[in-house]
């Protein structure tokens, strides 16, 4: 317990607020390939997070789905998932905002995993 008073405000203080766009500059913190088509995965994604982050953001990107996921103790975009169309399924990459702080938030990258298989 103490370490979430302690960690809290520091995962607040380092995350800060930040773009779509400086969040896609960072490298991905997972990159791999679904059977599911891109709005299937993406709708797994929104069911998935729904508890935890709320109503999420969709729009087309290239071939596929772009989904940007809120904050959950902050404003702005904590992750992005860019999701590619491909024979059989997707391609999926998440750039996450905290991706270098150990102690973040789990829920994205454990809903990016369930999402993956059918």
């Amino acid at each position: 317990m103490k370490w979430g008073v302690v960690c809290l405000p520091l995962m607040l203080a380092v995350g800060g607020c930040a773009s779509v766009s400086e969040i896609n500059e960072t490298l991905p913190t997972m990159s791999v390939i679904s059977g599911k088509k891109p709005h299937e995965y993406a709708q797994c994604l929104a069911q998935k997070l729904a508890s935890s982050r709320g109503a999420l953001q969709m729009e087309p990107h290239k071939d596929g789905v772009r989904v940007i996921v809120p904050g959950k103790f902050s404003t702005g975009a904590a992750a992005v998932f860019d999701i590619d169309d491909r024979s059989g399924g997707s391609s999926i990459k998440l750039h996450e905002r905290m991706s270098n702080v150990p102690v973040r938030p789990r829920d994205v990258q454990n809903a990016a995993n369930a999402c993956i298989s059918g």
